[in-house]
């Protein structure tokens, strides 16, 4: 679970319908792009309005495509992310990705039985997703290493914290244990230079190249190239930040002519000024270093 990782979007019609076809679109840009692997099924896939049959529709038809799939499966508890969970692995994903549970502020003991319940329920890889504002709970790293270590099915974690020291923490516990990957798209330079090996993006589905020559350039040594690019995101990245990220990237789609449209409910559309902000954000890509 190592590179960039775009998080993909659901593509609905006018009458808030997945539309397969247009899933498939996006997904074979990103692949042309350099991408291997992509996220369905999260935050950014507004999973939380998506049915059983569209989750597994999602799944199967990104599978189809080629790109190898990590979906995400969190959910109240853990018996229904396990449930998910074997949903995807019939469905073809080659991973999951799982927060603690959303409904509760779980202690040690009853975390444990959450990624336990999980990781039982198919021999898929694990992707551990600490989000502090998605679970109303910050997983410190010394937790997260001792969930890996009791269950040897997690192998990464998104670190969304906000707090690029948790990628040299997380590192300096687990070493090679575990993949380390940002989960935040406004501090992808600080992650990778403190030792990150890839990125589950919301800013990749709309500049992939960009995102896959910024972790090149942080390898190769080349900070300069890497903050040039960085900059140039930066706009874009800042609107994942955002309780709107689903609309502003969506809105980024359509304005770079791939397949954005519609959000379902409680999402709506976006005002005119923040339309405004999402044209300035893909604005920012076309910019040239002096």
């Amino acid at each position: 679970m190592r590179s960039v990782i775009p998080a993909l979007l659901t593509p609905f019609d006018d009458d808030l319908a997945v539309v397969p076809d247009r899933l498939v679109e996006n997904t074979l840009a990103l692949l042309d792009a350099g991408v291997e692997r992509v996220v369905v099924c999260g935050t950014m896939g507004e999973a939380g309005a998506l049915r059983d049959d569209e989750r597994r529709l999602v799944t199967e038809t990104a599978a189809a495509t080629g790109a190898h799939v990590i979906a995400g499966v969190s959910a109240p508890d853990g018996p229904t992310a396990a449930r998910h969970a074997e949903a995807a692995a019939a469905a073809g994903a080659v991973g999951v990705m799982c927060l603690p549970p959303t409904s509760y502020v779980a202690d040690a003991r009853e975390l444990d039985a959450h990624f336990a319940a999980v990781c039982a329920a198919t021999d898929l890889p694990v992707m551990l997703y600490n989000n502090p504002e998605a679970a109303r709970q910050d997983l410190a790293p010394e937790t997260i290493v001792a969930l890996a270590d009791r269950h040897e099915r997690i192998v990464a974690v998104k670190e969304c914290s906000g707090d690029a020291r948790r990628i040299a923490a997380l590192i300096g516990l687990a070493g090679e244990r575990l993949d380390v990957l940002v989960g935040g798209d406004d501090w992808a330079l600080e992650g990778y230079a403190a030792g990150a090996v890839g990125w589950v993006s919301g800013v990749a589905n709309v500049a992939p190249r960009e995102c896959l020559d910024l972790e090149a350039a942080v390898a190769a040594g080349d900070m300069e190239r890497a903050r040039d690019l960085h900059l140039r995101l930066l706009p874009l990245g800042r609107l994942d930040m955002t309780p709107k990220l689903v609309q502003y990237f969506k809105a980024a789609l359509d304005l770079t002519g791939r397949h954005g449209g519609p959000s379902r409910p409680p999402r709506l559309g976006l005002t005119e000024a923040e339309h405004e902000s999402a044209r300035a954000a893909v604005g920012a890509l076309a910019r040239v270093s002096a």
